[in-house]
C-alpha cells in the first residue's frame, strides 16, 4: 500500500483536515467526491470505491465525519474496478463474494496479510479479508458521515480499508468520542497523529498504546516531552516496549463463543454458526515469548493423532504479533505479546448448533378485548452448567396495556417503548424449564394496519462452558531470565444474534 493524501470531511463534504504524503494527486480533486457521492446514492448504486476519472476514491463513513483515501489509477484499472463495484453495488456487497475474487484478478485485495512486493505481512491476511471490509463498510454506511484517502501506485486496497479502520479506531482512542467537533477542537493532536500514523503514503505506527507514549494529550491540548524516539517505534516488536517489569508474572486466556442462531416459526434452524474470540490479559515482564496449543483439527492431522475432540476453526484471523509463518508451517501460534488486554485471535464455525436455551411460545390474541401469552424456556445444556443473566424478549402488540405477569422463576417486566416483554432469570440451570404467563388489554378499537410479529429474543451467558469444544491444551512462556509465569483459561458461551420466530 502506497496513499498520496487522507482527507476527513464533515457531513457536507467541506475537508476538515487533509494531509497530503507525496504530492502525486492533485489536492483540489477531493471536490468532485460529494457530487459523485450525491448521484451514485440517487442512483441506488452507492459502493465503497468511486471514481472520477482516473482517480478513485475508497471512503468510509463514521459518525458525523467522511475518511476518504483517494487514488490514482491506469486505465485499464478503472473500466475493470469501476463496473465490478458498480455491479457489486447491485447484486448487494453483503451477500455476494464473488467481487472478491474479481478485485484480487485486477490487483486490488490481493489479501491484507500482503505488501506490494507479495511478501506476508503481520496480522491475517486470507482472501476473504477484502470481503469483509467491504461487509464492514456496508454496516457503516447506517451511521452518519467520512474519512477519504489517495495513491499514485495501484494500492492493495484491502490494505487501504484496513488503514483507513485504524485510523478511526486511534482517533476514539484519544477523543473518545469522533465527531466533527472533537476534529476541530484537537486539530493539532490530529495532525501529529496522521504524521505517525503514516509516512510518506506507507503506514507505520498503529498501535494506539504505543502511540500514547510520546503523543499524549489533555484538555483539547498537546502536551510534549522531552524529544526522544519511543523505543518501540525503532525495535522490531512495534506492539511491545522494553523494560517491562511485574513483581508476579500471569497471564489471564478468555476463550468467548458467540452463538448466532435463526429458528423458524416450526421449530427448524435455519441459521447457525459460532463466533469465537481469544483475549489475553498479559502481566509478564521483559520480552517473552508465548506459545498457544489448541485442539485444532488440522495440527491434529499433522501429527497423527485421533481427530475425536479437534475442532476445525474456519475464518482465522490473528493479531499483528503472531508469526504467521510459523503458524503456516506447523499450526503454532508463537508470539511476543502486548502489554496488557488485547485480542489474540478471532474465528468462527459454520455447524448445526443444537440451541442453548429453547423456547416454545403461544400468543393468543382476542379481538377488541385481550392478548395472552404462555413462554416456556428449556435449558438444553449440559446440568452442570448454568446460563447466568437470561434475558427473553417477547414481542406484545403496540396498543396492549394492563400488564399481568406470572412466573415460576425469575421477574417479568414490560417495555412499552420497545413493545416488548423482558423475562429475566438470574440463574438458569441445564436441564431445567421454567414457564412465564403474560396478560394484556387491547383497546376496543382495532389498529388498521397489520402489525408484523418480532421473533423472540433471548441473552445468556454460560461459564467454564464452549460449544464447539474448543480446549487451549498449552500455553508455554519463554523469557531469557526464566521466570515462572502463571496461565489461566476462563471459558464463556454468550448470546449473539440469537432469535426464534413465532407462529
Amino acid at each position: 500500500m502506497s496513499a498520496s493524501a487522507v482527507f476527513i470531511l464533515d457531513v457536507k463534504g467541506k475537508p476538515l483536515i487533509s494531509r497530503n504524503y507525496k504530492g502525486d494527486v492533485a489536492m483540489s480533486k477531493i471536490e468532485h467526491f460529494m457530487p459523485l457521492l450525491v448521484q451514485r446514492e440517487e442512483e441506488g448504486a452507492l459502493a465503497p470505491l468511486l471514481s472520477h476519472g482516473q482517480v478513485h476514491f475508497l471512503w468510509i463513513k463514521h459518525s458525523n465525519l467522511y475518511c476518504i483515501h483517494p487514488t490514482w489509477c491506469p486505465w485499464r484499472w478503472v473500466w475493470g474496478l469501476s463496473a465490478m463495484v458498480a455491479a457489486q453495488a447491485k447484486r448487494g456487497w453483503a451477500e455476494d463474494r464473488s467481487c472478491t475474487a474479481h478485485l484480487c484478478g485486477l490487483g486490488w485485495g490481493a489479501g491484507a496479510g500482503r505488501d506490494e512486493g507479495g511478501g506476508k505481512g503481520q496480522g491475517g491476511g486470507s482472501g476473504s479479508v477484502f470481503h469483509l471490509l467491504l461487509h464492514k463498510w456496508h454496516l457503516f454506511l447506517n451511521l452518519a458521515a467520512p474519512v477519504v484517502a489517495t495513491t499514485s501506485k495501484n494500492a492493495n486496497a484491502s490494505l487501504v480499508y484496513s488503514f483507513l479502520y485504524k485510523t478511526i479506531e486511534v482517533f476514539c482512542e484519544y477523543f473518545k468520542e469522533l465527531e466533527e467537533e472533537s476534529i476541530r477542537d484537537n486539530f493539532v493532536i490530529v495532525y501529529e497523529l496522521l504524521d505517525e500514523l503514516m509516512d510518506f503514503g506507507f503506514p507505520q505506527t498503529t498501535d494506539s498504546k504505543i502511540l500514547q507514549e510520546y503523543i499524549t494529550q489533555q484538555s483539547n491540548k498537546l502536551e510534549t516531552g522531552k524529544s526522544r524516539v519511543p523505543p518501540t517505534v525503532t525495535n522490531a516488536v512495534s506492539w511491545r516496549s522494553e523494560g517491562i517489569k511485574y513483581k508476579k508474572n500471569e497471564v489471564f486466556i478468555d476463550v468467548i463463543e458467540s452463538v448466532n442462531l435463526l429458528v423458524n416459526a416450526n421449530g427448524s434452524v435455519l441459521l447457525s454458526e459460532i463466533v469465537g474470540t481469544i483475549k489475553l490479559k498479559v502481566f509478564l515482564s521483559g520480552m517473552p515469548e508465548l506459545r498457544l496449543g489448541l485442539n485444532d483439527r488440522v495440527l491434529f492431522e499433522l501429527t497423527g493423532r485421533s481427530k475425536n475432540k479437534s475442532v476445525e476453526l474456519e475464518d482465522v484471523k490473528f493479531h499483528q504479533c503472531v508469526r504467521l509463518s510459523r503458524f503456516d508451517n506447523d499450526r503454532t501460534i508463537s508470539f511476543i505479546p502486548p502489554d496488557g488486554d488485547f485480542e489474540l485471535m478471532s474465528y468462527r464455525l459454520s455447524t448445526q448448533v443444537k440451541p442453548l436455551i429453547w423456547i416454545e411460545s403461544v400468543i393468543e390474541k382476542f379481538s377488541h378485548s385481550r392478548v395472552e401469552i404462555m413462554v416456556k424456556a428449556k435449558g438444553q445444556f449440559k446440568k452442570q452448567s448454568v446460563a447466568n443473566g437470561v434475558e427473553i424478549s417477547v414481542p406484545v402488540p403496540s396498543d396492549a396495556d394492563s400488564p399481568r405477569f406470572k412466573t415460576s422463576v425469575g421477574s417479568a417486566k414490560y417495555v412499552p417503548e420497545r413493545n416488548v416483554v423482558i423475562w429475566s432469570i438470574k440463574s438458569f440451570p441445564g436441564g431445567k424449564e421454567y414457564l412465564m404467563r403474560a396478560h394484556f388489554g387491547l383497546p376496543s378499537v382495532e389498529k388498521e394496519e397489520v402489525e408484523g410479529r418480532p421473533p423472540i429474543g433471548v441473552k445468556f451467558e454460560i461459564p467454564y462452558f464452549t460449544v464447539s469444544g474448543i480446549q487451549v491444551r498449552y500455553m508455554k512462556i519463554i523469557e531469557k531470565s526464566g521466570y515462572q509465569a502463571l496461565p489461566w483459561v476462563r471459558y464463556i458461551t454468550q448470546s449473539g444474534d440469537y432469535q426464534l420466530r413465532t407462529s
